[in-house]
């Protein structure tokens, strides 16, 4: 009785874990030195964005398609483009300087829903700078940490 409580115990924290985490692997170089193509991180699903946070955003959320599909999209087992930034403003935050485009700019503060996301790449980055705010509603999650490299021996 105790190995099936056990067993039923694992599946049920694997089920929540899944649903809770994803493993995603970056695609681009619009995130290095922190994070590069290729490498693999993981990420908390839901959640609140703050400030300093990366997060994965679906790609051309903005209402504009991406002209640099390879800008770190990520790859989440599905068809859909992800991108991976970092949080540069959130709601009733004024954006950093340079951080929007022409028509944005002008603004005050953040509007509600809203985040400035930037890649820590500024040469090679598809982000708020060219198609101003990102809806909240469509951030995936932030990254928790990156996942080890596999080691062969």
């Amino acid at each position: 009785m105790g190995l099936i409580v056990l067993g039923l115990g694992v599946v049920i924290t694997g089920t929540v874990l899944r649903r809770t985490l994803v493993v995603v692997t970056v695609r681009g170089g619009s995130m290095e030195p922190t994070y590069r193509d290729g490498e693999r991180v993981l990420v908390r699903r839901g959640g609140r964005c703050a400030v300093g946070h990366v997060v994965v955003v679906r790609q051309g959320d903005s209402g504009r398609p991406s002209s640099t599909p390879s800008q770190a999209v990520a790859a989440v087992g599905t068809a859909q483009g992800w991108m991976i930034k970092r949080v540069a403003a959130v709601a009733g935050d004024r954006p950093p300087p340079g951080a929007l485009p022409g028509p944005y700019a002008a603004g005050g503060s953040v509007p509600p829903g809203a985040l400035v996301l930037l890649g820590d790449n500024t040469h090679n980055s598809h982000d708020s700078r060219e198609v101003g705010y990102f809806p909240t509603t469509h951030v995936l999650g932030t990254v928790i940490r990156p996942r080890p490299r596999p080691t062969y021996e």
